[in-house]
């Protein structure tokens, strides 16, 4: 099973739009959001991919009731878990949370086959050793959103193999879309 792992979309719907639809080309089966969505209405323009979105909220929470709303609609391919997840995808326990620091604690625990994060803005990709004695992955997509001077990024990953790529989607997408979506960004010490 290949997922998409995307993180601080902050409200840039084209950017957004591009990776999923990207992903969903390489073959993407399920995506994977490590928070600041920021405007739940960000979300909606990935219906029509027709696969299970996993969302937590980060920092930059926005409006977590309508997000919760939304998450409940009939139809709807949202599934919202609040600050952070645990979950089973394609035979592999992944576990999702906001922050870097706690992400890597929950790597060294040996628990889970994956740790996502978001936050830093900062793709990576790191193993970290963990209490059991092995080697936890921890990936942080970075900003799908290019927030700032970073660029838009996602992680493309096979769960069979646990192979790996990190692309990056042009800033310029936002310029040429043809719907008028909002390029607002809120952020909290610059994250």
């Amino acid at each position: 099973m290949k997922i998409c792992i995307l993180s601080d979309s902050h409200d840039h719907i084209p950017l957004l739009d591009a990776a999923v639809a990207e992903a969903k080309k390489r073959g993407a089966e399920a995506v994977m959001h490590c928070g600041d969505v920021v405007a739940p209405s960000t979300l909606k323009c990935l219906n029509k991919y027709q696969m299970p979105v996993h969302v937590i909220h980060g920092n930059n929470t926005g409006d977590l009731y309508t997000l919760g709303q939304l998450a409940n609609k009939e139809n709807n391919v949202i599934q919202y878990y609040g600050m952070d997840a645990g979950l089973t995808l394609g035979g592999k326990k992944i576990f999702l949370v906001h922050y870097p620091h706690y992400a890597r604690a929950l790597a060294s625990t040996g628990d889970w086959d994956l740790v996502c994060c978001g936050h830093s803005h900062k793709a990576s990709v790191d193993y970290l050793s963990n209490i059991k004695g092995g080697k936890t992955p921890l990936m942080n997509p970075g900003t799908v959103g290019g927030v700032g001077n970073d660029p838009a990024t996602y992680i493309m990953l096979d769960l069979e193999t646990m192979e790996f790529d990190i692309h990056e989607i042009p800033k310029s997408i936002e310029r040429i879309s043809e719907a008028p979506y909002s390029t607002a960004t809120t952020t909290d010490a610059g994250q």
